[in-house]
């Protein structure tokens, strides 16, 4: 791979990220939903899930950024991140032909690690968990020589460019409809771990006023990163957080998903839940069994509210008619695998046993 960068004005390339298809599965599943509803389906992007709009905004707008200062041809991409969030970096550095490396906690999974080097990052492999992890990053970020290369530092979640990244998907869901049916959008439902999705979601309806209408955010009790913060009425750090829903596993949301969460002036009105992790699980097996298609426990909430918690849909959709669609994120996930989802159908069968 090239040390130095694609020049974005000749290549030709636009962004590492793809349209996904939007699917109505009203008819579908198991259980009857009270108004239409379509799946966003953004495991199809390459690197697996959501995470690819955001980061690869952000590495592109930065290289763009970068390349206007012709010193600095060696551009070198730098993420912290056991999961999707590193994927999404390594994946669009080699988009760009850029290089990348990704520090990744020693418990991270080899399925992860060999699809990094797949995608031409260098891993290394330090510390017990993601805090441990990036600090080992930020301190490689300071020791190289900024004359001669510049870094772009990937946030999993937490940056104003991967939130407009993230408003894609609502901008391509408003195309994927027709123009009859955009007025019958009554909102979106999505996992929310450190609130990237939900302000990138949250900024898309806003720039395609779809007012009205509302984000149903699906959180696990055993992570209840948004949820602790709305109750505390600022931004709280869990001391711990122990999901198996691994990727909603942050300690901390942003400023700005609790600002979007409190706001009323746009039309858009939030609403969140809490499930337990088993309902997670119980909604990617479902999710498989239904499409045959393997998710994170992760995108397993979100999809809950069309399996097992159909309540939670009639209880935050007030009013919804037969000709009404509620979009459900399908965020994807590339740190599930089949043999997971067996241990999940095994989990989950232990806990009916105990029933």
């Amino acid at each position: 791979m090239s040390s130095t960068s694609l020049d974005l004005q000749s290549s030709g390339l636009s962004h590492p990220y793809v349209q996904t298809t939007l699917t109505e599965v009203t008819h579908k599943l198991p259980l009857r939903p009270p108004c239409r509803i379509m799946f966003k389906n953004e495991l199809e992007q390459p690197s697996g899930s959501f995470k690819l709009r955001g980061i690869g905004h952000l590495i592109e707008k930065s290289i763009a950024i970068a390349q206007k200062d012709r010193k600095r041809a060696d551009i070198h991409v730098f993420a912290s991140s056991g999961g999707n969030a590193g994927l999404a970096a390594a994946y669009s550095a080699h988009f760009y032909n850029v290089k990348c490396t990704v520090v990744l906690p020693v418990i991270s999974k080899v399925a992860v690690r060999e699809k990094l080097i797949s995608y031409g990052a260098d891993i290394i492999l330090f510390g017990n968990n993601i805090n441990e992890a990036d600090q080992h990053l930020q301190n490689l970020i300071n020791s190289i020589d900024t004359e001669k290369t510049t870094a772009i530092y990937c946030h999993p979640f937490n940056n104003p460019l991967i939130w407009q990244g993230h408003a894609t998907l609502v901008d391509e869901v408003v195309q994927e409809v027709s123009k009859a049916e955009v007025k019958h959008i009554k909102g979106f439902v999505c996992s929310c771990g450190g609130g990237g999705l939900y302000n990138g979601i949250y900024e898309g309806m806003k720039r395609n006023s779809l007012k009205d209408s509302e984000i149903l955010l699906i959180e696990t009790n055993e992570a209840p990163t948004l949820a602790e913060s709305v109750r505390a009425n600022k931004l709280i750090t869990l001391k711990s957080v122990k999901s198996l829903a691994t990727s909603l596993a942050c300690s901390y949301t942003t400023s700005q998903s609790l600002s979007n969460y409190k706001t009323v002036e746009d039309g858009i009105t939030t609403k969140l839940e809490l499930i337990d992790d088993v309902d997670a699980l119980r909604g990617c097996v479902q999710y498989y069994d239904n499409f045959g298609k393997v998710v994170e426990p992760a995108c397993g909430a979100a999809l809950s509210v069309v399996y097992n918690k159909l309540d939670l849909l009639y209880k935050n959709f007030s009013h919804l008619k037969q000709d009404d669609i509620v979009v459900i994120v399908v965020c994807g996930g590339s740190c599930s695998t089949t043999k997971d989802l067996v241990g999940f159908k095994q989990l989950l069968a232990r806990q009916s046993s105990k029933l």
